[in-house]
């Protein structure tokens, strides 16, 4: 049985119930091949939904309303959950309770009209450009030894820039998906859905680098075709990617604190602040929706109106 989302102390789910949970992992893998990490925060909130649903007496996933869903998400409330959670669980919600009526296991969609609160959108930190090209020549320093670590590094650090990519999708490269002639890289990103990304001249000629006198060195007989290798010669870990980017902002004076994902607003801000149209933009971060690509505009807006408060006598 799929555990709550731990909020509150756990009850036992009825069987109808926990049966039809395993239905929708089931499903969430299989025909939405989504990514173990988001299977698990769904199943996460619908535990958690479905263990508030029976303590109200709800036995069967049918005796799920609207009522019910309501008040779920007061309690997240009275609990403290941030406008975030709660717009994600909302949402969790509503592509169950869309799912249970479409595959006749309710009688009707409950949370067709439940609404949620808006996400407080944060304006993301991201690097200038100076700073930008101040990490890359911090790596690139750090790597004149030759090292295969070293090599590794500036490649990764190059192309997480250059290509605005997901730290996911980068330590999910494959060498065959490096098309090295046209400097396009192909990505699978959420839902795997795949994309093609190009990269420019210093991206190329640090992952040639890495190639040729980094990756070898490193290769095992269980490396696979992964493209960026861990000491231990295996896939490199998000978690080694995410380290090294922050040891190498800290080397950037006055840089925000910035990770993987900051790397990646970075090169959304710096093509369009370099005159890139929103589509493309869009189109290159793997944004499902256009609402999402345009945060970026005010990162973008907010940085023209500081430079005006600071050059313009009449700002």
């Amino acid at each position: 049985m799929a555990q709550g989302d731990g909020d509150e102390d756990g009850v036992s789910l009825p069987e109808p119930m926990a049966r039809v949970l395993a239905d929708y992992e089931r499903h969430l893998i299989s025909e939405r091949d989504l990514t173990p990490h988001t299977v698990r925060a769904y199943l996460g909130d619908l535990g958690g939904l479905l263990e508030h649903a029976t303590r109200l007496s709800c036995s069967d996933v049918g005796d799920l309303d609207l009522r019910v869903l309501r008040s779920w998400l007061a309690k997240q409330q009275t609990m403290g959950k941030s406008r975030t959670t709660l717009a994600r669980r909302a949402t969790a919600a509503r592509v169950f309770t869309a799912w249970l009526a479409r595959t006749g296991r309710a009688p009707s969609d409950a949370g067709a009209s439940l609404g949620s609160p808006k996400k407080h959108q944060a304006l993301p930190s991201v690097l200038r450009v100076d700073e930008a090209a101040d990490l890359i020549r911090s790596a690139a320093a750090l790597a004149d030894d030759g090292s295969p670590g070293g090599l590794r590094d500036v490649a990764m650090l190059e192309l997480l820039y250059a290509t605005g990519i997901r730290v996911g999708e980068l330590v999910g490269l494959d060498i065959d998906d490096l098309d090295t002639e046209r400097q396009v890289v192909r990505v699978f990103g959420k839902g795997r859905k795949e994309r093609s990304v190009p990269y420019g001249h210093p991206a190329a000629r640090a992952v040639d680098r890495w190639l040729t006198s980094g990756r070898p060195f490193l290769r095992i007989e269980g490396s696979g075709p992964a493209l960026f290798l861990g000491a231990r010669g295996r896939r490199i870990d998000q978690r080694v990617v995410r380290e090294l980017v922050h040891r190498r902002i800290a080397d950037v004076p006055g840089a925000p604190d910035i990770g993987p994902h900051g790397l990646r607003h970075s090169a959304a801000t710096h093509l369009l602040e370099g005159g890139a149209d929103l589509r493309s933009v869009q189109e290159l971060l793997g944004h499902a929706s256009l609402a999402t690509t345009q945060l970026y505009t005010h990162v973008t807006t907010d940085r023209l109106r500081q430079a005006y408060r600071q050059a313009h006598p009449r700002a």
